[in-house]
C-alpha cells in the first residue's frame, strides 16, 4: 500500500470537522491525543503531567452528534468516575448512548514524557487505535501539535486537524512579533532573535538606550510554554544611566548570567531555539492580562495549505503567577467589557494572517492591558498555536449550556438567555485535599449543592481529578450568570473543599 505524506493526509480534511458544538454534522471518528508535547525542562515543571490529559475530555462535546465515534488517548487509564463525571454534563444525549461511541485506549506508562511519543513506541498499540478509525472518515485533535504528532498522523494514515509543526515560528515570540505588525496591532517595544548572551545583553542595551524610561524588561525564551520560558529583569537597581556603553553592558551581561528563569536549562536553550528581549510594561492606574482565542477551519476538501473560515471563540482574563508572575494559573471569562470588542478585532485580524500561511484549528494571542483615565491600551504580547488553558473552560461550558457567543458583544448566551460568565483553575491546591478521592469531592459538592445546576445555569464542573490524591491539586469552571455570581460559586467551592476535606480527617500533609 502506497503511504501518503502528510500534506496529502491534511488534503483530506473537511470544512465542517473543526466545528464542534453542533447537535448534528458529520460522520467522523476524532482520535484525541491531548498530549503536553514539549520541551522536557517545561514538562518538568508540571506538577502530574500526565494528569493533564483529563482537560481535554472536554473535547466529548463532539459526543452530543450522534454520527460522531471517538478515541480518547491517555498515558494511564482514566477512572470511569472521571469519564462519567464528563458525559453525564453533556445535554441532550443519554449517557449510556455517548459512552458506546468512546473508546478509551492508554499506554499504561506514567512517566513524565508526551504522550504521543508513547503511543509511538507501541505498535501493537497503534494497530488497535487504527482498526478503531474509518479512512476518509477519520482526524486526529491534538493539545499541541508537534513533530511527534506529524509521525503519529503519518504512521495511522490519518489526518490531523491543527497546524503543521512546520508552521511553528508562527507561535514563538519572534514570529508573534512580525505577525503583529504585519496586522498593525500594537506590541511592545523589544528584540530580534538571539542565540547567545553576548547578543542577547547587546539586545537588552540597546531597548533600554532606546528607551531609557523602562525600569524593567523580560527575557523570553523562544519557544516558552505558560511563562516557564520568561523571567523579568530588573533595570533600575543597574543604574544604567550615565554609565559607559562598555560598563552598560558588563553590568547587563551579569544581571543575564544569573536570570532566575523558570526553566532551568534556559542558556542551553538560548542557544537552541533563541530568545529575545521586550519591554516590561507598567504604568496606568490598573493592569490585567487578557487573551482571545480563535479557530481556523479546514479550507476545501483536496485543497493543501488553504485554510479556511476564521472565528473568533472566546476573551478571558487570565490569572498570572508563580516566580516569575509569568505563569498561568487560571482565567475569567469573557474579557473585560471595556477594550472586549478591540481584543476580538485583534484576535480576528490575527487569525486571518495566520490562515493565510495554514495554520488550522486553535490559536490565541495574550495581551497586556493597561488604564490610563477612562482609556485602555491593548499591547500584544505572544501568539499560541495550540489549545491552551482556556480552552478547557471554554469547552467546559459549551458542553454544558449548549449556548453560543454573540459576536458583537462577545457574551455567551445560554439558549434560555442569560449571559453567562465563569472563573476556572487548573491549579486550586491545597495540603488538605491530598488523600481525598475523586467520589469524596463529589460527595462533599454535592453536599453543598454547588455541582452545575441546568435550571439555574450556575455551578461548579471539575477537571484534572486524577491529581487530586497524590498532589491535593485539581482544576474547576465555576459558572454564573454574572461575573459576581462566578467569582460567588468560585468563592463557595473552594471553602467548601477544604471544609469538607477537614470533616473527613485531611489535615494535609508536607
Amino acid at each position: 500500500m502506497t503511504l501518503l505524506s502528510f500534506r496529502e493526509l491534511q488534503a483530506q480534511l473537511q470544512p465542517h470537522w473543526g466545528q464542534s458544538t453542533a447537535a448534528q454534522g458529520p460522520d467522523v471518528d476524532v482520535l484525541m491525543v491531548p498530549s503536553l508535547s514539549m520541551d522536557q525542562d517545561q514538562i518538568d515543571l508540571v506538577t502530574g503531567a500526565h494528569h493533564y490529559e483529563e482537560r481535554q475530555l472536554f473535547s466529548l462535546i463532539r459526543l452530543r452528534d450522534p454520527g460522531v465515534r471517538m478515541v480518547y488517548a491517555t498515558s494511564k487509564p482514566l477512572g470511569e468516575l472521571v469519564v462519567d463525571a464528563v458525559l453525564e454534563l453533556l445535554p441532550g444525549v443519554p449517557t449510556s448512548h455517548a459512552r458506546r461511541r468512546l473508546h478509551l485506549v492508554d499506554t499504561d506508562d506514567a512517566s513524565n514524557r508526551p504522550l504521543t511519543a508513547k503511543l509511538l513506541e507501541r505498535p501493537a498499540l497503534l494497530g488497535r487505535i487504527a482498526e478503531l478509525l474509518r479512512p476518509g472518515r477519520s482526524f486526529i485533535n491534538c493539545f499541541v501539535v508537534s513533530d511527534l504528532e506529524r509521525q503519529l498522523s503519518e504512521r495511522l494514515q490519518v489526518p490531523l486537524l491543527g497546524t503543521d509543526p512546520a508552521l511553528g515560528y508562527w507561535g514563538s515570540k519572534a514570529g508573534s512579533r512580525e505577525l503583529f505588525a504585519r496586522c498593525g496591532v500594537p506590541h511592545p517595544p523589544g528584540s530580534a532573535l538571539t542565540h547567545n548572551l553576548d547578543d542577547l545583553c547587546e539586545a537588552t542595551a540597546e531597548l533600554w538606550e532606546a528607551h531609557p524610561e523602562l525600569r524593567q524588561c523580560v527575557v523570553k525564551l523562544n519557544e516558552g510554554f505558560s511563562g516557564e520560558g520568561n523571567a523579568p529583569l530588573p533595570l533600575e537597581p543597574l543604574q544604567l544611566a550615565g554609565l559607559s556603553g562598555a560598563e552598560r553592558r558588563r553590568r547587563l551581561r551579569q544581571a543575564l548570567e544569573v536570570l532566575p528563569m523558570p526553566a532551568a536549562s534556559w542558556k542551553e536553550q538560548l542557544a537552541v531555539q533563541g530568545a529575545l528581549v521586550e519591554a516590561w510594561l507598567e504604568g496606568g492606574e490598573e493592569l490585567s492580562s487578557p487573551s482571545v482565542q480563535g479557530t481556523i477551519y479546514p479550507g476545501p476538501a483536496g485543497s493543501v495549505g488553504q485554510a479556511g473560515q476564521v472565528e473568533v471563540l472566546s476573551s478571558h482574563e487570565q490569572v498570572l503567577g508563580g516566580a516569575s508572575g509569568q505563569t498561568y494559573l487560571g482565567c475569567s471569562f469573557p474579557a473585560a467589557e471595556p477594550y472586549r470588542a478591540e481584543l476580538m478585532r485583534h484576535g480576528q485580524a490575527v487569525g486571518e494572517a495566520l490562515a493565510a500561511e495554514g495554520a488550522l484549528e486553535r490559536y490565541a494571542v495574550d495581551f497586556i492591558a493597561r488604564r490610563f483615565g477612562d482609556r485602555w491600551d491593548l499591547q500584544a504580547i505572544e501568539v499560541n498555536l495550540r489549545q491552551g488553558g482556556t480552552t478547557h473552560p471554554y469547552m467546559a461550558l459549551s458542553a454544558i449550556t449548549s449556548g453560543s457567543l454573540d459576536p458583537a458583544s462577545g457574551l455567551y448566551h445560554a439558549p434560555s438567555g442569560p449571559s453567562l460568565h465563569y472563573k476556572a483553575t487548573d491549579n486550586l491546591t491545597a495540603p488538605h485535599l491530598r488523600g481525598l478521592l475523586p467520589v469524596d469531592l463529589i460527595d462533599i459538592v454535592a453536599e453543598a449543592g454547588l455541582h452545575f445546576d441546568q435550571a439555574q445555569m450556575r455551578g461548579t464542573v471539575f477537571h484534572l481529578l486524577g491529581c487530586l490524591s497524590q498532589y491535593g491539586k485539581l482544576g474547576m469552571t465555576c459558572i454564573g450568570r454574572s461575573a459576581a455570581e462566578a467569582e460567588a460559586v468560585y468563592a463557595a467551592t473552594e471553602a467548601e473543599l477544604l471544609l469538607g476535606a477537614g470533616r473527613l480527617g485531611h489535615e494535609g500533609s508536607s
